[in-house]
């Protein structure tokens, strides 16, 4: 059987950016760019208009930036789309911002070909993270200015724990289910109760909770 072309938005303020980017993605078979967007306030328009699978957003654009239109996507669509934010600095704190706000990952502007395909690929098919150790550092920060554990950490189970631990390293739930000799449907569940004990939207959130929070280091 056949699967649907992934659908895609592309959202930065430089038009040049979006023609190389549609250029690239359209190439492809299996990928479909169905709209574009030069501001943050117009991303969100179309994306809730064509309601793509993934949408590669430019942080730093005018008016609403992608953060903020990031934010909104994700909050008032019943199945948002996957984000990547896309920028030119690794350590860009805007990048922390973004993944804060539920973007599935990060990808630089100089980045080639290859790894735009497969990063928009890997983000549409499966629920992984493309965290860089730049990001984790930059939640580190945030866990060394506040020492003390929030509450969250001590109602988790040892199960949802080990789980969390292993979706901060960018696993799937199928890799955590080989991993820890279970069902993925026991850990769709365990996935489940972090969300709600950590009290965030979506599994982006709960990793970058994590490293703020101490529970998980970078490199560990």
């Amino acid at each position: 059987m056949t699967r649907s072309p992934i659908r895609i938005v592309l959202a930065d303020d430089e038009r040049m950016v979006r023609t190389a980017l549609r250029a690239i993605l359209s190439a492809e078979e299996d990928l479909e760019v169905v709209g574009e967007a030069a501001t943050g306030a117009e991303a969100v328009s179309v994306v809730r208009e064509s309601r793509p699978d993934v949408v590669l957003m430019d942080v730093r654009m005018p008016g609403t930036d992608g953060i903020r239109a990031t934010e909104r996507i994700l909050a008032t669509l019943a199945e948002p789309p996957r984000v990547l934010v896309v920028t030119t600095f690794e350590n860009d704190s805007y990048i922390y911002d973004a993944l804060r706000a539920g973007a599935a990952g990060f990808l630089l502007k100089r980045a080639d070909a290859d790894t735009l395909v497969q990063a928009v690929r890997l983000v549409a098919r499966s629920d992984t993270l493309l965290f860089p150790a730049a990001v984790r550092a930059l939640a580190a920060e945030h866990a060394r200015a506040n020492p003390a554990p929030p509450a969250w950490v001590a109602r988790l189970t040892e199960r949802e724990a080990e789980v969390l631990r292993l979706m901060a390293t960018g696993l799937t739930n199928a890799e955590i289910a080989g991993r820890m000799g279970v069902g993925p449907a026991t850990v769709k569940t365990h996935v489940a109760s972090v969300l709600a004990k950590t009290g965030t939207r979506d599994r982006t959130q709960a990793v970058v909770r994590a490293y703020e929070a101490g529970f998980t280091v970078p490199g560990s």
